[in-house]
Parts: C-alpha cells; sequence; structure tokens
C-alpha cells in the first residue's frame, strides 16, 4: 500500500470549492470542520444537502464485568439515540434507543475538542462535553429494562500528553469523512440501573469515543474493532482496526495505542466469517506488524429498520490475544484484551 501520509497542520476541512483541503492521518483533530462549506447538491438542491451530513458522539466505558455506551447520532433527517450495556459474565445485554425526527432537540459541536453534546427529551437525556482534562458524559434513561438507568463519567483525557486516531477521507468525488477515535481514556464516576450501582475507577474501567462527520453514500459498509486494558507491565494499552467507509489509500485508521501515544499501523486484513459471527476474528498485517485473533464471548444485533434509514451492526464483544509491533520495533504481547469487533451495513 502506498506510504500513509500524516497530517500536522491545521486548517479548514473543507475548501471554499467544498474539497478535502488535506487527506490523510492524524495525531489529533487539527482540522476546523465546516461543514457548512460542503457543496456536493448543486444550484437549487443545496439545501437539502443538510439531510446528508452525518454526524455522531459514540462513547463507551469497558471494564472486566461489562461494557457501557452512549450515542447521540444526527443523521440529516432524522436523529438516534441509544444506550446499552453489556454483562459479560451473563453474555446478556440490554439496549434501549430512540428516533427523533429531523434531529429535533439534538444538538453536537462543531469540533471534537469543544463544547457539548445534547439530546433532552421527556424521558432521556444525553448530555456530553469536553472540560480541560476530561470528556464527561451524564446518561439519565426512564424504563431502562424497566429500571432508571443514570450514569455520571469523566474520561480523563489531556490531548497534550494524550494522541487520538484521526483520519480525513474522501468517500467517492464529493463524499467524505473526517473520523476521531480515543482510546483507552482512565474512567471514574458511576452507572445506577434501579438499586444496583457499579462504581468507576481508573485503575479498572477505560473509555473510548469515536466521533465522528461527514458524507456518506446511502448504502455504506464498514468494519471496526476495537479494544482498551492494561498490558501484563501494567501499561495502558488501545486498538483501534478498521476499513469499508472510504478510500483509505492515503490513510488508515489501523493504530496501537500504548501510555497515550499513537503507533500507527497500515493495512490490516480483518478475516471474519459473515454467516457466523461469534467465529473467531484474525487481525494480519502483510508486514508482520499485526498478528492478533479475536474470540468472540457475546453478539449484539441491533437493527433500525425505518423508511430512509435502515441499519443493521453485528457487533462482537470478546478477548483479544496476539502481538502487534510497536514504532522502535518492540513486540507488545496482547492476552485477553477486551474489546469488541462489528459489521455494519447502512442505507442512511
Amino acid at each position: 500500500m502506498p506510504e500513509q501520509r500524516e497530517i500536522t497542520q491545521a486548517g479548514p476541512l473543507l475548501t471554499p470549492e467544498g474539497h478535502l483541503a488535506q487527506i490523510g492521518w492524524a495525531r489529533q483533530p487539527l482540522l476546523d470542520c465546516n461543514l457548512e462549506d460542503a457543496r456536493f447538491y448543486p444550484g437549487l438542491l443545496r439545501p437539502l444537502q443538510r439531510f446528508r451530513v452525518k454526524k455522531w458522539d459514540y462513547y463507551g466505558v469497558t471494564t472486566p464485568e461489562f461494557f457501557f455506551s452512549a450515542t447521540i447520532a444526527d443523521l440529516g433527517y432524522a436523529a438516534t439515540v441509544f444506550v446499552y450495556l453489556v454483562d459479560f459474565e451473563s453474555r446478556r445485554y440490554h439496549e434501549e434507543s430512540r428516533t427523533i425526527p429531523l434531529a429535533s432537540g439534538v444538538k453536537l459541536p462543531r469540533n471534537s475538542t469543544e463544547g457539548e453534546s445534547l439530546y433532552h427529551g421527556k424521558k432521556q437525556k444525553l448530555r456530553f462535553w469536553v472540560e480541560k482534562e476530561a470528556r464527561r458524559v451524564q446518561v439519565a434513561w426512564l424504563n431502562f429494562a424497566g429500571e432508571s438507568l443514570e450514569a455520571d463519567i469523566a474520561l480523563a483525557h489531556a490531548p497534550e500528553r494524550r494522541e487520538s486516531t484521526v483520519i480525513v477521507i474522501p468517500i467517492g468525488e464529493k463524499r467524505f469523512y473526517y473520523n476521531r477515535k480515543i482510546n483507552a481514556m482512565p474512567a471514574s464516576g458511576h452507572i445506577k440501573l434501579g438499586y444496583q450501582q457499579w462504581e468507576l475507577t481508573p485503575e479498572t474501567a477505560l473509555g473510548n469515543l469515536d466521533w465522528g462527520r461527514g458524507v456518506w453514500e446511502y448504502d455504506s459498509f464498514w468494519v471496526w474493532a476495537s479494544a482498551s486494558g492494561r498490558l501484563a507491565d501494567g501499561r495502558i494499552a488501545g486498538l483501534n482496526f478498521g476499513f469499508g467507509f472510504g478510500d483509505d489509500s492515503a490513510a488508515t485508521e489501523n493504530t496501537l495505542l500504548l501510555e497515550g501515544r499513537i503507533h500507527k499501523l497500515g493495512k490490516v486484513d480483518i478475516r471474519y466469517n459473515p454467516h457466523n459471527f461469534m467465529s473467531p476474528w484474525w487481525m494480519v498485517s502483510d508486514d508482520g506488524r499485526v498478528n492478533l485473533h479475536f474470540h468472540p464471548i457475546l453478539e449484539r444485533v441491533a437493527r433500525t429498520p425505518l423508511v430512509v434509514i435502515d441499519s443493521e451492526v453485528h457487533q462482537l464483544f470478546g478477548r483479544y490475544s496476539g502481538q502487534v509491533v510497536a514504532d522502535d520495533g518492540e513486540i507488545i504481547a496482547i492476552e485477553g484484551l477486551t474489546g469488541w469487533a462489528e459489521e455494519h451495513r447502512a442505507r442512511w
């Protein structure tokens, strides 16, 4: 694969003509997300392009016992908010979601570095915001599995000391994807469901963010794999792999995060059985830097069959084992790192 291009200069995401100003990957979100300059619909149709812009903030927290996630997504003609809780011991999960026509009441910030994401409905409130050295997640959801769900979580993240996985890639001639992923943020706070409460401590709980903005094809497909945890020597590590969402010839999203620093990986082949997602997955690279297997323990299936939105995701939770080679040649042994791998197909 051609050499990947690292973005090191700040600037706008789009030119005045609506083209990507830079294409590549970065360690921090250096580009201003000026979606108002998108130009994929001409002339009189241009007011309709807001219905094709997609924005989402997806947060998750991984612990040895469970995974918790909350999302606010604005798909243009509708928004969706959803929360789910996965219990690794019982191998069960519960999920609640709501679709909001025309994204009424949904607020998402321009950039991932500041601001507030918010949805406030009659029975649900999701609020995410950025502080100086943390990202905050608050959720209140009435009637979640018959109980009231509350979450108040702080994810430690000082940008000057922690890098991110950032990509800017084209999708065809007029569409694009701007994405930031942060792995392995030490988490503190609590999650409460009815009378049951889980306390989160940085020693055992690690958070992640998937922040996406862009214009996609109506028929879309991607595979995403991720993990966050501690190595045998106590160092914090994160894995991120993906493909299928656009032209990644100048930049993949494949990275190893080690103690807050990104180690950039090239093309990684993700092998799985689409007819049996619970069978083992493999992540391997031709250059020998990645050789991992992923053993699922639980499958989450989420479907959104609406008039203009048809989405289906198979998200597998399990453990990663194998090895990844860091930039300096160190062989990083991965043994039982908790994470997930998913296939997502959408018409949106």
